[in-house]
């Protein structure tokens, strides 16, 4: 334990002393925001040292609309007024150790000045039996000035290149590049068709499209049409990927830039297009329903509207990685996490845990904006994000946070993927059903995984697997060709081996694909389908003649030995070697990695409320050590049952740790976890010590409660208070020796002292610290500052000034899209509200 406090007090001294590093992608990035570009070099420095100070490990600059009363600041993108701050930004970032990457362009999707009507965004309706072409007429969304234009046709055979040509020329000169471009999720909405499509379907599907052209309206589930619009949605995929995604990718890399790209709401492969990128990006949008207890859902962000996060839609990105043996895997995290000044640090790290362990080791806070430094509070902001800028609420204790993200992104960046299992994912039964977007295609989402992932055989496999405790990565059609089996059966694809592929029940599949199955079989790969083989060959195209040789050809490689259709799937993965992890049984998440060593490594979240501690087998039952970034280091209790060695794992909801392989734990007496608890209870003194408007007068409670309650302003007061208590404890000093104290519930975050040794402080859930070392038998001096979030401040400051508003475009909103009003808020719970006991 001393060792583990050591450690995170020179990891702490590394922040305040980043301009000794290199830049680090261990480091949490953030999202950065230019309004209108108006920025100037002195403030860049300043927020830039901001984020150095807190741990942060680089910026993504996305220049948008502007800000009212500052026009004349604005400088037009890619001018050279712009490059030079841009240079100016990468200079200081190399000199503080921090990142930057920008996007390719403003605002999103793709498009801007130089997208001509022939390169603008296309979309098609069938009119009496023919294709009616119009433009989609959708203009770059939040551009900046000098971004503005229409939307690029992502379909378009020269669209891409002539799009990237203004890109070429204004970094011809530039001796600072950034580290990444960047492309937004898809949003092309509506786009569904381009110049030569009907020539490039007829070339690739082998027939004429256009007689056809009524089919894909069909809704009766008729055969041919079903066929027609599976090839449609092949042609769209295969252009969005070669005319779009890999152009980018390979301009970027030949000028000197990596790539983030953000494949998801597009028509394609997800799988192929986050692969075609060097680092794929996800996306964390809202809050997940994790059973926590005390985390805190905002009860005004609509489900319908924008769905939650799904772990399922995050392992495309990370699949396509570990398949191609991509070191990062990016996400746009903290989306509408809650409303404007409401979220809280502990409602961040679950959403975090939860991309972890969907193989996440890359995390891009969104985010922060660019504001003026004389800029009063709260400053500039973005419409949709949680605030992680220097006016947070959190500032203060930002760095606590990023320390946490560090440790965990230096394990996971530094480890290899380990999952058994391949599923394939079989989007031809996606592209057989109705559309559920505009235009007539599926858009992959992340929001709404309903309409396309968790309907499917696809999904609910998916879903079981995951909740089962399967480790497993999905793979596209184009990606089974980069396969090789092993002598033991196993999938190598050159960067991870697999002990299986799963094929979920689906009725479509390539003969393309056959092909690669049949290869892999015939070299004694395993594979398992579900429940059933495919029924139908996809494409039109001699149908009949190719259905015959399909059906003839699946059946033949049904009967392999390495080749099962499965009834029982549990039963055949075990007898491929597949492990099945216990800690999904209970109620854990998790990812299973490899260290450099070789050594099993897991990251396990407890993310629900099914277990606090027990005894559960890990992997094949080996003896593990306990590695937490915010407990410490520590071998673990084992026994041996039926066989198989498990461990005793105190894991408690909200809380993290990493789980590794160690040489014996076998000395190690196990001692029982149910824990005595002293209440603190007496009279507590308060004590107000900094924020706004003023200080509220001190008080005294009886009974722990929000401080909202205290008369003198106090439901309107945003800042920090000393809670003090003493206390005497029950019975000899000596039980108490390993006591840790729990604060109950903490509104928002608790800096603890006891007997004037500091314990440390609690900004997660369960707001738990160690105490035992510092505790005496009688007089204990308990304080405890708690600090609380900036939303009961607003409800007052949208009353009396509310014109911080003050920005084009969407101007501020609030978490369902309407005008921003805090004077409706009722005060927000605040201080430390208890109970606080010490368990021991």
């Amino acid at each position: 334990m001393r060792r583990f406090f050591l450690c995170f007090a020179l990891l702490l001294c590394q922040f305040v002393n980043a301009n000794a590093q290199g830049i680090s992608t261990a480091k949490p990035w953030t999202y950065w925001w230019w309004m209108g570009s108006a920025v100037n070099k002195a403030d860049i420095t300043a927020q830039l040292e901001y984020f150095s100070k807190s741990g942060v490990g680089g910026v993504h600059i996305i220049p948008i609309y502007g800000v009212k009363g500052y026009e004349k600041e604005n400088i037009s993108y890619l001018t050279p007024q712009w490059l030079e701050i841009m240079q100016h930004t990468i200079g200081e970032g190399k000199r503080l150790g921090l990142g930057v990457d920008m996007t390719t362009g403003t605002g999103w999707p793709f498009g801007g000045p130089n997208v001509t009507p022939a390169m603008a965004a296309q979309t098609m309706t069938v009119v009496d039996g023919k294709p009616s072409v119009k433009p989609t007429g959708q203009k770059v969304k939040r551009a900046a000035p000098g971004g503005e234009g229409f939307v690029l046709d992502p379909f378009n055979a020269a669209g891409m290149q002539q799009y990237l040509s203004r890109f070429v020329s204004a970094f011809a000169k530039s001796a600072e590049k950034p580290r990444s471009m960047y492309n937004d999720s898809y949003e092309a909405y509506g786009a569904n068709w381009t110049a030569d499509f009907a020539a490039q379907f007829q070339s690739r599907r082998k027939y004429d499209l256009l007689p056809k052209l009524a089919l894909l309206a069909d809704s009766t589930g008729n055969a041919e049409a079903t066929l027609v619009k599976i090839d449609y949605h092949q042609t769209l995929a295969e252009l969005l990927l070669e005319r779009y995604a890999r152009p980018w990718t390979d301009w970027s890399r030949q000028h000197g830039f990596v790539t983030r790209y953000q494949a998801h709401g597009s028509p394609g492969n997800l799988l192929d297009l986050y692969e075609a990128a060097d680092i794929p990006e996800t996306e964390s949008f809202g809050t997940s329903r994790f059973d926590i207890p005390g985390l805190r859902i905002d009860p005004d962000y609509s489900i319908d509207q924008f769905g939650t996060p799904n772990p399922l839609a995050m392992k495309f990105a990370s699949s396509a990685a570990h398949l191609s043996g991509k070191k990062l895997v990016s996400s746009e995290t903290g989306t509408w996490l809650a409303n404007h000044f409401k979220v809280s640090l502990s409602q961040v790290k679950p959403q975090i845990d939860e991309l972890f362990t969907a193989g996440i080791n890359h995390i891009f806070y969104h985010g922060s904006t660019y504001s003026p430094e004389k800029e009063a509070f709260p400053g500039w902001l973005f419409y949709a994000s949680t605030n992680f800028g220097k006016s947070s609420h959190f500032s203060e204790h930002f760095p606590l946070l990023n320390a946490y993200v560090e440790w965990c992104q230096r394990l996971l960046q530094g480890s290899k993927p380990d999952n058994d299992v391949l599923v394939y994912f079989p989007i031809h039964d996606l592209w057989a059903t109705k559309a559920r977007s505009g235009g007539g295609v599926h858009l992959l989402e992340v929001h709404h995984v309903d309409r396309w992932l968790l309907d499917l055989p696809f999904g609910k496999l998916s879903e079981r697997l995951w909740k089962e405790g399967y480790a497993f990565d999905f793979v596209s059609d184009l990606q089974l060709k980069k396969l090789s089996a092993g002598n033991d059966g196993t999938l190598n694809s050159g960067s991870a081996i697999y002990k299986t592929l799963v094929i979920p029940s689906a009725t479509y599949l390539p003969e393309e694909t056959l092909k690669e199955l049949e290869r892999l079989a015939n070299a004694g790969a395993k594979i398992v389908f579900e429940q059933q083989l495919p029924k139908t060959v996809t494409g039109h195209a001699d149908h009949a003649q190719r259905q015959k040789s399909f059906v003839e050809s699946l059946s033949t490689l049904s009967k392999k030995s390495n080749v099962k259709v499965s009834n029982d799937l549990n039963a055949d993965l075990a007898e491929n070697g597949v492990i099945r992890e216990q800690l999904a049984e209970k109620g854990l998440t998790f990812i299973r990695k490899k260290d450099a060593n070789g050594s099993p490594l897991y990251f396990v979240a407890n993310l629900g409320n099914t277990i606090q501690y027990g005894w559960v087998r890990i992997g094949e039952g080996k003896t593990m050590s306990r590695n937490s970034p915010l407990r410490g280091e520590s071998l673990m209790s084992i026994r041996t049952l039926n066989g198989h060695d498990e461990v005793f794992l105190d894991l408690h909801p909200g809380e993290s740790c990493f789980l590794e392989g160690a040489a014996d734990g076998s000395d190690l007496p196990f001692s029982t976890t149910s824990k005595k608890e002293l209440e603190i209870k007496g009279n507590w003194e308060v004590t107000f010590l900094s924020g706004k408007p003023s200080l509220p007068a001190p008080a005294k409670l009886s009974t722990l409660q929000s401080w909202t309650t205290l008369r003198d302003s106090a439901e309107y007061f945003s800042g920090k208070a000393r809670y003090r208590i003493t206390f005497d404890l029950k019975g000899s000093l000596k039980q108490y020796e390993g006591a840790g104290i729990s604060l109950g519930d903490v509104r928002e975050v608790a800096s603890v002292k006891l007997n004037g040794k500091d314990l440390g402080t609690a900004w997660h859930i369960p707001f738990r610290l160690h105490a035992g070392h510092a505790l005496k038998a009688k007089g204990n001096v308990l304080e405890i500052e708690v600090t609380n979030l900036s939303a009961n401040y607003m409800r007052l400051r949208d009353q009396q000034q509310p014109d911080w508003k003050k920005f084009y475009d969407i101007n501020i909103v609030d978490i369902t899209y309407k005008k921003f009003d805090a004077t409706r808020w009722q005060p927000m719970p605040s201080g430390l509200l208890g109970p606080v006991k010490l368990v021991y």
